[in-house]
């Protein structure tokens, strides 16, 4: 008999005979007839087994792996369990075939209530992955990946692999690096992303590629960041911006469709990267959150409020918030802010509110009550760092909208950034760096720029924002050497590192656009979960560790003679 799935039982089927194969999920004992929640990975049914007809029902327990062969039987109405694709229908067991024992667990799979710490799930992931909401967010991957393959195909985009062992370039986050055991002395990269290969592709004649590619990063993790991502990458020949940021609209306007059953509404906005910096002090902001900052140095321009006036007198700049309604507002809410830009070196809010004829707060009395709305509270920052003010502006404008209670939760708040400057000076070398992507255009209109004042120069690129996060970043790129090479010197990179690339640009590249999205995080947005581990089958842990294999791990002294490699301790150095 073949083996179905929790989730194609149905009405339909009563009186069938069937054959389940999966776990134990829970057991009940009632009236000596045992009722059993059997789980596999499509979803739950239940079964009802009498020991006195099958044997096997009083020697289960939970987590045994089990064969159940049976009758499917419609539930009284009482009793059906509509939380359950398979909760009208019920399995009466004629045998139970006991495939596999569990040993006592470290933790219930059953109860998604009494979860352990994050550090025990990721030990015991093979447990962990069976619960199932856990097995729910890998089948959302799964549909997800399908849904995209499908649709880039169906537009003409090959699916086409590119190297995993790759060579280390200089443009990004650090690599990790690979020793070649037959070339002694030299190392490949693993690549962080196929940005090379896949402009290669274009230049090769491919004209549209597109890869859910695994991408490497040696870079020092923060929260919820990971050392190897899965990446949604596309490039096509003979495209634009609006070629790539259409076909984008579509794949997710799909995605809300099939996963959501919502309907996106395309195209998404554009917004240059100097009015997001200047409306929201971000260049991913949450549009559900209708705040803007203002610009109001003026004001403060020899006001007798002192620690403004003097970050004035040095060039600086005050950015301000006004919440028109915010006389429910409560003192601990306003003197929570200030440990929200302490981060950002800031030692507190300049805040001022208006209520009734009186103003109070720190600004009071270096502010009119004209100024202010019945009810209205103005928050103010300043400094001489602009990009550490609008961080900051941006953190203090995300809290506000929350405590205001502003955010429309249920929205997808996409939009795209563009017109981002090509260059930036590096803080810590005083260097000029690259600002964003060094394989972009330029605009055309900021060419003569480049030998005068590069840092003016604005690249031909479009960042993906949904809901303050950015999904992914794209650009129109740079097919002719001779200015790729220019770019690479500006931005201190030797062009010797891509002499591959650079003599594929010069045998006929043809124009060519593309973009890079976040898969991971993705797949987080629409389960609706902050942390991408949860949509990752084996994730690494936020210090990059894999508990449940233990690595990394040290290795034989042997492999490490193969490679000719040998750890050298420090004070052996130099």
């Amino acid at each position: 008999m073949e083996r179905i799935y929790c989730s194609e039982l149905s009405l339909e089927m009563v009186d069938e005979e069937v054959r389940l194969c999966g776990w134990v999920h829970r057991l009940r004992d009632l009236g000596g007839i045992t009722f059993m929640q059997f789980r596999d990975r499509s979803g739950l049914v239940q079964v009802i087994a009498d020991p006195k007809k099958v044997r096997q029902a009083s020697d289960i327990h939970a987590e045994d792996v089990v064969e159940i062969r049976g009758t499917v039987r419609s539930r009284p109405p009482e009793q059906v369990d509509s939380r359950l694709g398979s909760g009208h229908v019920e399995v009466e067991a004629d045998s139970i075939k006991i495939l596999n024992r569990a040993r006592d667990l470290p933790f219930s799979v059953e109860r998604e209530e009494l979860l352990p710490a994050e550090e025990m799930r990721l030990r015991y992931r093979y447990l962990d992955l069976r619960r199932p909401s856990m097995t729910a967010n890998i089948g959302l991957r799964h549909k997800m990946m399908q849904i995209g393959r499908n649709y880039l195909s169906s537009r003409g985009f090959w699916e086409i692999e590119t190297p995993i062992l790759a060579k280390s370039t200089p443009e990004g986050a650090r690599d990790f690096l690979v020793p070649s055991r037959t070339m002694k002395g030299t190392f490949y990269a693993l690549p962080q992303s196929p940005q090379l290969y896949k402009q290669i592709l274009m230049v090769s004649g491919m004209d549209r590629y597109f890869q859910f590619a695994r991408c490497l990063r040696d870079e020092d993790l923060r929260a919820d960041r990971q050392p190897e991502h899965t990446q949604v990458d596309i490039e096509c020949s003979f495209a634009e911006e609006k070629d790539i940021q259409t076909l984008v609209e579509g794949l997710f306007h799909l995605w809300i469709k099939e996963i959501k059953g919502e309907f996106l509404e395309t195209p998404f906005p554009r917004m240059s990267y100097a009015e997001c910096m200047e409306r929201f002090g971000s260049d991913k902001p949450d549009l559900r959150n209708p705040i803007q900052l203002l610009t109001v140095t003026d004001r403060f321009r020899g006001s007798e409020f002192r620690i403004f006036a003097s970050i004035v007198e040095q060039a600086g700049t005050v950015r301000a918030i006004r919440l028109k309604e915010a006389a429910n507002w409560s003192r601990k809410d306003v003197d929570s802010l200030a440990e929200e830009v302490k981060p950002f070196g800031f030692p507190g809010v300049a805040w001022v509110r208006k209520t009734g004829a009186e103003l109070s707060g720190t600004l009071s009395k270096f502010m009119n009550t004209n100024e202010l709305a019945e009810g209205e509270l103005y928050l103010a920052l300043a400094g001489t760092d602009l990009r550490v003010l609008n961080q900051a502006m941006s953190r203090l404008r995300d809290v506000c909208g929350r405590i205001a209670g502003v955010v429309d939760e249920s929205k997808y708040a996409f939009l795209w950034v563009t017109d981002f400057p090509m260059f930036e000076m590096d803080p810590i070398t005083g260097q000029i760096a690259p600002a964003h992507h060094i394989f972009t255009s330029p605009q055309v209109t900021d060419l003569q720029l480049l030998d005068s004042e590069p840092l003016k120069v604005k690249g031909r690129l479009f960042d993906l924002v949904l809901n303050g996060t950015e999904l992914g970043s794209g650009s129109v790129r740079c097919h002719s050497r001779e200015l790729q090479e220019k770019l690479l010197k500006i931005a201190g990179i030797e062009p010797r590192y891509f002499d591959f690339f650079l003599a594929a640009l010069e045998s006929g590249a043809p124009p060519h656009a593309g973009i890079g999205m976040g898969f991971d995080r993705i797949v987080a947005i629409f389960a609706g979960l902050e942390s991408i581990r949860e949509v990752i089958a084996f994730p690494k842990t936020t210090s990059g560790q894999g508990l449940m294999e233990g690595q990394p791990a040290s290795v034989a002294c042997f492999q490490l003679d193969e490679l000719g490699l040998k750890f050298v301790k420090k004070e052996e150095q130099g």
